[in-house]
């Protein structure tokens, strides 16, 4: 046999594919597979907000800088009260707590956060005119609370790092801790027309419980609208964190007239000894 040593072909062992091709490909493929599942858990963001455990959200909240320390004991003392007669009419799921806070600003204003903190502000007290009125407030924020509003309206983002958080310990809390400290964000929450609606729904069952009637309702929303006329430009705090319309008023009173409630009755009057607290003219 005789013996030959042919000359190999350049490139006979090596592919025509650039060699990192491969690894980019499988690379976007993660990248997309990771970004569907951002996305479709952003989508879901609302729903998985009700599974979030309400412990973690007290806890991410503890450590924040917003919660404010109450200017007047009395007057906390005395919205605490109320708060407790209407959450006999709330049906607060287990675990569900939340915590009224009164602040001595003038602001127009009252809201619910993270955590179950609500605040009231010496401002919009001044402006109602009986306890009625101030009742479909608290209730009004306790419903937001009741029904997770707060983390929800929170963005996609922070419900994501919360229920991935939640589920396996992943560092998202520390993300969303970051976001928790932003006290602006959390004071500036607003809320869609289906949950302001929710609220509303569920407010007015705990006014009509503690009233046996719904006057203080219309009380409320009637300042309310005159607030926004009077400044259509620059309305207050309250009307920005809780759009008023029309129609939200209209369903108000068609929600009370189809569960049988009556929309006029006698109203109770703030406590003398909160009115002078606030520094409210007897009349």
């Amino acid at each position: 046999m005789e013996y030959s040593n042919p000359e190999i072909p350049e490139g006979i062992n090596t592919s025509k594919k650039h060699p990192l091709k491969d690894f980019f490909i499988l690379l976007a493929g993660v990248t997309l597979l990771i970004t569907l599942c951002v996305a479709v858990l952003g989508i879901m963001a609302e729903r998985l907000a009700v599974y979030i455990p309400f412990s973690l959200e007290e806890e991410l909240v503890s450590s924040s800088k917003f919660i404010q320390q109450d200017n007047n004991p009395e007057v906390t003392q005395y919205l605490q009260q109320l708060s407790k007669q209407l959450e006999q009419y709330m049906e607060l799921p287990g675990g569900i707590h939340y915590t009224i806070h009164y602040s001595d600003s003038m602001v127009k204003n009252a809201y619910a956060t993270l955590g179950g903190h609500i605040y009231i502000f010496r401002g919009l007290l001044m402006t109602l005119p009986n306890e009625n009125a101030l009742a479909m407030v608290i209730a009004h924020e306790m419903a937001h609370i009741k029904h997770r509003h707060p983390v929800m309206a929170l963005g996609r983002g922070v419900v994501i790092g919360l229920f991935l958080a939640s589920l396996s310990g992943f560092n998202g809390d520390r993300v969303v801790g970051r976001i928790v400290n932003n006290t602006g964000m959390l004071t500036l929450l607003k809320f869609n027309r289906d949950q302001e609606r929710e609220a509303d729904r569920t407010a007015l069952a705990a006014v009509a419980g503690n009233y046996g009637h719904v006057a203080g309702a219309a009380d409320l929303f009637s300042i309310l609208e005159g607030l926004e006329e009077l400044s259509p430009l620059n309305p207050p705090l309250i009307l920005s964190t809780h759009p008023l319309n029309r129609e939200r008023i209209e369903n108000i009173f068609r929600t009370a007239e189809g569960n049988g409630w009556e929309l006029t009755g006698a109203t109770d009057a703030i406590p003398a000894s909160i009115r002078e607290a606030l520094q409210i003219d007897p009349d």
